[in-house]
């Protein structure tokens, strides 16, 4: 028999903060409640759901529980030789593009100000950890959009997410452009 995931049945992440699971499970509760038309299995669900994830104690003892249930992957795990200066969170992914980005920047206004001929290799270096920066950022948004609920309304507009972000990119080098022409 498989265990029922009671972060899918309210549309949670496992993350979720206890004002989060709150405001989801009224939501849904309000949605599917028998007095108004809603189904009265899917109500026990949530009412299941809520009563051991809305308390700290059971909802500790639920993902312990399913940790231990969890099968074992094939692959090898880095996880012990990746670097624990900068976490793999939200915020560490936006400190790792905004350092990629800015390392980039500085090298291209240094080399732009001392501009020599034969440069040019480390103008192209330059370009590429900006670009690289530019990739990493993209992936922290993704990586934080992923990270919100499924109801939450910036996951379901992601298009618009993409299109303001890639109009920004342009502008954004442009400026840069001009910044650098203009030293």
């Amino acid at each position: 028999m498989e265990a029922k995931n009671f972060y899918d049945i309210l549309g949670a992440s496992e993350d979720a903060s206890p004002n989060e699971l709150e405001r989801l499970y009224k939501r849904l509760a309000k949605q599917h409640h028998p007095d108004r038309g809603g189904d009265a299995e899917a109500m026990k669900a949530i009412n299941e759901a809520y009563q051991v994830l809305g308390n700290a104690f059971t909802r500790r003892a639920y993902d312990s529980r399913r940790k231990r249930t969890e099968p074992m992957s094939p692959r090898i795990t880095t996880e012990s030789t990746r670097s624990t200066v900068i976490p793999n969170t939200v915020l560490g992914r936006f400190t790792m593009a905004i350092f990629n980005l800015m390392g980039g920047l500085l090298l291209l206004f240094v080399i732009s100000i001392v501009y020599i001929r034969f440069m040019w290799p480390i103008f192209l270096i330059a370009v590429f950890v900006v670009l690289l920066g530019v990739w990493k950022l993209h992936e922290a948004i993704v990586f934080s959009r992923r990270a919100l609920p499924h109801s939450h309304v910036l996951r379901r507009y992601s298009w618009a997410q993409e299109l303001a972000f890639w109009c920004m990119v342009p502008l954004a080098a442009y400026i840069v452009y001009v910044l650098i022409t203009a030293v």
